[in-house]
């Protein structure tokens, strides 16, 4: 798969770098060319051993786009990413656009709170493009893991899309990652997953909580 990574930050790295070990054709695009270069480097080429090199340019030298995009940036700077690189003018129509941002505010409050999730905003953004949301629920650092397993069993990753094609692109990325995807239903169902982020990250975060802990085992989850 061809994948291409709007974005050179810890993301865009822990998730880029495991894709490269899958075997997948990267690019890096970014708004500043030497750190695009840079990351483009740490993801292949000599110093990686046998990963083929990586493409890199700036967001507006952006060509071609693969079979998926992963947008990975601040959630208040996602909109200006996606116009740099033309997706309203339908760049991106017909590609898969992965959303791992969160728009978090003061207090892990959410900052979309009474309007269409992030997800939902990013669609209208660029329009013909598959979005799906996935990835936000952890840091850089748990994707760097490999695999993620915890106690012995393999991280989930929920998955929110409308198009089938895009959300089964999507869950193949999960697995190369060595997790297991979670079908979380349309992309309107990303306003929950979004809020699920704010809720637990503040947990983590904030109160210092094991947000894991707050759920029991599937098999005591009904009556």
């Amino acid at each position: 798969m061809h994948l291409t990574l709007l974005g050179t930050g810890t993301m865009a790295e822990a998730l880029g770098t495991q894709w490269a070990r899958a075997g997948h054709e990267l690019t890096v695009l970014g708004r500043d060319p030497g750190k695009a270069s840079a990351l483009a480097r740490r993801l292949g080429g000599p110093a990686t051993g046998s990963r083929p090199p990586v493409a890199h340019g700036p967001l507006t030298e952006a060509g071609p786009f693969g079979d998926a995009v992963l947008l990975a940036v601040p959630a208040a700077s996602a909109p200006g990413v996606l116009a740099a690189v033309g997706a309203g003018a339908g760049t991106l129509r017909g590609r898969t656009l992965i959303d791992c941002t969160n728009d978090l505010g003061p207090g892990f409050t959410l900052g979309t709170t009474g309007s269409p999730s992030t997800a939902e905003r990013l669609a209208a953004e660029a329009p013909g493009a598959q979005v799906v949301k996935a990835f936000n629920l952890c840091h850089a650092d748990v994707w760097r893991l490999n695999p993620p397993v915890f106690a012995g069993r393999a991280l989930s990753v929920p998955l929110c899309g409308d198009e089938p094609e895009a959300v089964a692109r999507v869950a193949a990325l999960v697995r190369d990652l060595g997790c297991t995807p979670v079908d979380g239903g349309g992309l309107a169902r990303a306003r929950l997953l979004e809020a699920t982020a704010a809720f637990v990250i503040g947990l983590w975060v904030g109160a210092g909580a094991d947000a894991q802990a707050i759920l029991p085992p599937v098999e005591f989850s009904g009556g």
